[in-house]
């Protein structure tokens, strides 16, 4: 991945509305060539998809809860029990196997406590020793964007 890659990824990062004439303005590229580089970037994977991004207050769902759990169950089919929960749980928007103490984080976006406490109790179907969720009372930055300067 060159310099203009790069280009067009942070200009793709920051907004994938644009044209592929506008696109290829942007990074100083004819339009066939920024095509063929997107193209390219996109068969490779470096690009995964293109989707439009919500406002969550706007839709009605205000609540951002970080769940942490803990469980006494680490074998496969455990695993994949939980992961098929989670995948089935909607509002459940990223689960990540952590290290440390703490064996699963998930983000969840909902409406409201009583909308938490639905997705509570899907969770619960899981043998869990620890279910724990702090709620987001304001965010001061939130970004998709991964940073590219220092590669």
């Amino acid at each position: 991945m060159d310099k203009t890659d790069k280009s067009l990824l942070q200009a793709l990062q920051r907004d994938a509305s644009p044209s592929m004439s506008e696109l290829a303005e942007a990074v100083n590229l004819s339009k066939t060539a920024t095509w063929r580089r997107v193209k390219n970037l996109q068969d490779n994977g470096v690009i995964k998809c293109q989707v439009a991004l919500l406002d969550a207050q706007k839709v009605g769902l205000g609540l951002s809860a970080y769940i942490s759990i803990r469980t006494s169950a680490h074998n496969q089919l455990w695993m994949d029990q939980f992961k098929g929960l989670v995948e089935s749980i909607s509002g459940v928007q990223e689960v990540y196997r952590m290290s440390g103490e703490l064996d699963y984080l998930i983000k969840a976006q909902v409406r409201d406590i009583e909308d938490y406490d639905r997705l509570y109790k899907q969770l619960i179907r899981a043998e869990l020793t620890d279910v724990s969720a702090s709620f987001v009372m304001e965010t001061l930055k939130h970004t998709t964007e991964l940073p590219l300067d220092n590669l």
